[in-house]
C-alpha cells in the first residue's frame, strides 16, 4: 500500500479506535476493497491527516456536516471519535446548534438524539 494509505490507517485508528477499525477491516471484501482504500487514503490519509486544523475542530465540523446533510448513520461513530479528538459534549452541542439555525431544527434534533444515546452508551462503558 501507499504511504498515504499507511498514514490514513494510522490516523483512522487514532481517531476511531483500534476496535472499530479492526471490525471494519474484518468486514472488508473484494467488492468494497477499492472503496475502503479510497476512504483510507483520501478521508483519513489526506483530510484528517492535515495539520491545517486540529482534530477537535475536525470532529465538530464532521458532526455538523453529517447532521446538516442528514447522514445520521455515522453520527454515533463520530461522537465516539470526538472523545479521542478532544471535542467535548458541549462543543458538539454547539455544532448542532449551528445545524439547527442554518440547516434545520429536525436535522439537529435527530443528531442530538443520537448523541445522547451514544453518550449514554459511553457512560455505561460501551466504548467501541
Amino acid at each position: 500500500m501507499s504511504d498515504r494509505y499507511d498514514t490514513g490507517m494510522s490516523v483512522r485508528r487514532s481517531v476511531l479506535g483500534d476496535a472499530h477499525v479492526d471490525r471494519a477491516e474484518a468486514a472488508k471484501t473484494e467488492y468494497d476493497l477499492p472503496f475502503q482504500t479510497l476512504i483510507t487514503e483520501s478521508a483519513w490519509g489526506t483530510v484528517w491527516a492535515s495539520d491545517g486544523i486540529a482534530r477537535r475542530e475536525r470532529s465538530m465540523l464532521t458532526l455538523a456536516l453529517l447532521a446538516a446533510m442528514g447522514n445520521f448513520e455515522e453520527i454515533p461513530m463520530h461522537i465516539r471519535a470526538a472523545t479521542r479528538t478532544g471535542a467535548s459534549r458541549s462543543d458538539i452541542m454547539e455544532a448542532f446548534q449551528h445545524v439547527a439555525v442554518y440547516c434545520g431544527v429536525p436535522k439537529a434534533n435527530h443528531a442530538i438524539k443520537l448523541a445522547k444515546q451514544t453518550w449514554a452508551e459511553l457512560d455505561q462503558g460501551e466504548d467501541s
